[in-house]
């Protein structure tokens, strides 16, 4: 199955016509990331088939030439945004991988489904696109993806992600949580959770090629 196929009977749905309807509105008026041609990067470099890991972020970074379509990534000539460093901080920790590159393209292509829940946002201003509808949209794809007859790891780091919990039934899945990397909440329980390393292990378990992080 792919996305399209699974996602055909949403898309029809008269919430989600609207709700891209007022964003292609508000691109006439205001800045809004990501480029419309990169809002579904994460499905689109993520097959549903694919899926082994699913990060949940909360809505695309605000500022100039950042949001690309994946959740905590940015394009490799921007700034390094604080929650990443420290995802990357903790990597180190985990694994002894020391990373530089901001882009996590890579992470997309192994495997790991780097879902924003709000998947638009407008320039300056975080949390401008809640609850134009990209919720009921993006839940329908965390519980697809719980109804994979695979095992999934799902990461969720700080509260917001964490109230998705609820849509994860499936016992075969493993669920990782902690508190969110920002540097207002990272040393209360992300730091020293080991998430990279936690996935790994589960992954190989069940017999699941595990990510290169």
């Amino acid at each position: 199955m792919n996305w399209d196929e699974l996602l055909k009977s949403e898309k029809e749905k008269s919430y989600f016509y609207d709700l891209e309807n007022i964003i292609k509105t508000k691109r006439l008026t205001e800045t809004v990331y990501p480029p419309a041609s990169e809002v579904y990067n994460a499905l689109e470099l993520t097959p549903y088939d694919n899926v082994k890991v699913v990060i949940i972020g909360q809505d695309p970074y605000h500022g100039f030439g950042q949001a690309h379509g994946l959740a905590f990534s940015v394009k490799e000539d921007s700034k390094m945004p604080p929650s990443l460093k420290n995802i990357f901080l903790e990597l180190y920790s985990d694994l002894r991988i020391r990373r530089t590159n901001t882009n996590l393209t890579d992470w997309a292509q192994e495997g790991v489904l780097l879902l924003n829940t709000i998947l638009t946002v407008e320039e300056g201003k975080p949390l401008s696109h809640q609850k134009l509808g990209w919720e009921t949209f993006t839940n329908k794809i965390i519980e697809l993806v719980n109804n994979k007859k695979t095992p999934v790891v799902f990461i969720l780091w700080g509260n917001n992600a964490i109230s998705f919990k609820e849509l994860i039934t499936n016992p075969i899945h493993l669920v990782i949580t902690s508190s969110h990397p920002s540097p207002l909440s990272a040393r209360h329980s992300f730091f020293g959770s080991k998430p990279f390393s936690r996935t790994n292990e589960f992954l190989i378990s069940n017999n699941i090629k595990p990510i290169n992080w």
